[in-house]
C-alpha cells in the first residue's frame, strides 16, 4: 500500500516532486511564499516518523527533523521555512558536522567538458582536505548556466577561511539548502528565468540547489 505523504530522497540539488513533475531548480528564498495545499497538508498530518524521513531529504539531522516535525501543524509555508530556519540556526557542533557529512558536492552534466570536471574535483579536494566535508553552497538564485563558475569560485574563495570561519559560512549555506529544498518540495512549480549570456558549459540537468 503506497503511504500517503513522502519526499523524495536526498538529491543534490535537483529533485522531483510528489506529482512526478519534472525536477525544477530551486528559486531564491523570497520568492517561495506559498505551497502547495495538498502537500502541505499530507506533510502536516503525516505520521511522524514519515515526515522526519521527509525532512531529512532536505537536511541530514535528525534533531533538526524532529523539532520541524514536532511543531506542526503549520498554517502556510512560511511559518514552515521559518520553523525550519530556527532549528538549523539552533543546531549543536556535533549535529552539523552529521548535517555536513550528509552533503555531497553537486555531479556536473555529463555534458559538461573534461576540464571542468577536473578543475571541480582538484578544488573540491582541497576544500575537503583542509576542512573535512564536502563544499556546500546554495545556488537558487544562480541560473544553472552559472553554477560551475559559481561553485568554483565559491570554493577558491572559502580556501582561504580559517576553520572556523568557514564553519559557520558552511552552516549557513546548509540552512539555505534545507529551506530551498522544502519550498522546492511543498512549493508549487515555477519556471526560471532564461540566462542572459548561457555560456554552454552546463546542460539541463545542470546543479542548482534548493540551502
Amino acid at each position: 500500500m503506497t503511504r500517503g505523504f513522502t519526499l523524495p530522497a536526498h538529491r543534490l540539488p535537483y529533485a522531483s516532486d510528489l506529482s512526478g513533475r519534472a525536477a525544477i531548480p530551486a528559486l531564491p528564498e523570497q520568492s517561495r511564499t506559498q505551497a502547495s495545499p495538498a502537500l502541505l497538508e499530507g506533510f502536516n498530518t503525516a505520521p511522524a516518523d514519515e515526515a522526519c524521513e521527509a525532512l531529512l531529504a532536505c537536511l541530514r539531522s535528525l534533531r533538526w527533523a524532529r523539532r520541524v516535525a514536532d511543531h506542526r501543524p503549520y498554517p502556510d509555508l512560511d511559518s514552515l521555512l521559518a520553523a525550519a530556519d530556527e532549528a538549523a540556526y539552533d543546531l549543536p557542533p556535533g549535529d552539523l558536522s552529521v548535517a555536513l557529512a550528509g552533503e555531497a558536492l553537486p555531479e556536473l552534466p555529463e555534458d559538461t567538458y573534461s576540464v571542468a570536471h577536473m578543475a571541480l574535483s582538484a578544488a573540491h579536494a582541497a576544500y575537503e582536505a583542509r576542512f573535512g566535508h564536502a563544499f556546500v553552497i546554495y545556488l537558487g538564485d544562480v541560473h544553472p548556466d552559472e553554477a560551475l563558475d559559481r561553485i568554483l569560485e565559491g570554493i577558491r574563495s572559502r580556501l582561504t577561511n580559517d576553520p572556523e570561519e568557514e564553519r559557520v559560512i558552511a552552516a549557513e549555506e546548509l540552512r539555505r539548502l534545507a529551506r530551498g529544498r522544502l519550498a522546492t518540495f511543498l512549493g508549487p512549480a515555477r519556471s526560471y528565468p532564461p540566462a542572459a549570456s548561457p555560456r554552454g558549459t552546463t546542460g539541463p540537468n545542470a546543479p542548482v540547489p534548493g540551502k
